[in-house]
């Protein structure tokens, strides 16, 4: 919906956050408010504001008011999820390209994290290395946990929206593939070249990594079409 003023509703009161400097968390003008500031109905604030609140953008808490939200990179996730099964040739190739771009991210980095990382964050690691023997989500929070020292949110961010990704459609590739003492040894491999404090080796560890993550997507692509739109 345009408003007098031009614009969709949603991104006049995108502008007003901006204008007045609402940080995240911070509360948003009342619904009368709004109304008032941009010429709309109360059905269309809330429309918008809706809408808005399924982006993250804004946070309404039942009871206490509308509130500047954290934009957070999860709420992409069923909609990137969907465009990943939708694609050509079942979904493999886009699985494949998502892949792709979260490894360049990871690369580009790695090298950075060999030069910085501490010793304790080094064990850290170790530790979750032994514990993806039993826990699933140990994979994903070593990634985060790499990255942190970067101090760079929106990679944190990306890295899990990629990995979150990934794991709903990846039991569509096919029948699972026994990979926890691989998984192992790839992980095992990075952390010893953080621990030698080399990038090349660094980053080389952790093509070698996402390597084999391809190596089971072309797999799947090679073998008769099976679309990643089915129920995982």
């Amino acid at each position: 919906m345009r408003t007098r003023n031009g614009g969709s509703l949603q991104e006049r009161i995108v502008a007003l956050i901006h204008e007045r400097r609402l940080a995240p968390g911070a509360p948003m003008p009342t619904e009368p408010q709004l109304m008032d500031l941009l010429g709309a109905s109360r059905n269309s604030v809330r429309e918008a504001v809706r809408a808005l609140q399924a982006l993250g953008i804004v946070e309404i808490r039942h009871g206490y008011g509308t509130f500047v939200g954290q934009a957070s990179l999860d709420v992409l996730t069923p909609s990137l999820a969907f465009r990943v099964r939708s694609g050509p040739g079942g979904g493999i190739r886009a699985l494949h390209d998502l892949v792709e771009v979260r490894e360049l991210i990871e690369t580009g980095l790695i090298g950075q994290v060999a030069q910085i990382v501490s010793g304790p964050r080094i064990a850290a690691l170790d530790a979750l290395v032994t514990a993806m023997d039993r826990d699933l989500e140990a994979d994903r929070a070593f990634h985060s946990l790499l990255y942190e020292s970067c101090g760079n949110e929106l990679v944190l961010q990306l890295i899990g929206l990629f990995w979150d990704v990934y794991h709903q459609v990846e039991p569509a590739l096919g029948p699972p593939e026994e990979r926890t003492a691989e998984i192992v040894v790839n992980h095992r491999r990075i952390v010893a070249a953080l621990r030698a404090r080399d990038p090349e080796a660094a980053r080389e560890a952790m093509r070698l990594h996402f390597r084999d993550v391809k190596a089971r997507i072309a797999r799947a692509e090679a073998r008769p079409v099976e679309a990643l739109t089915e129920p995982v």
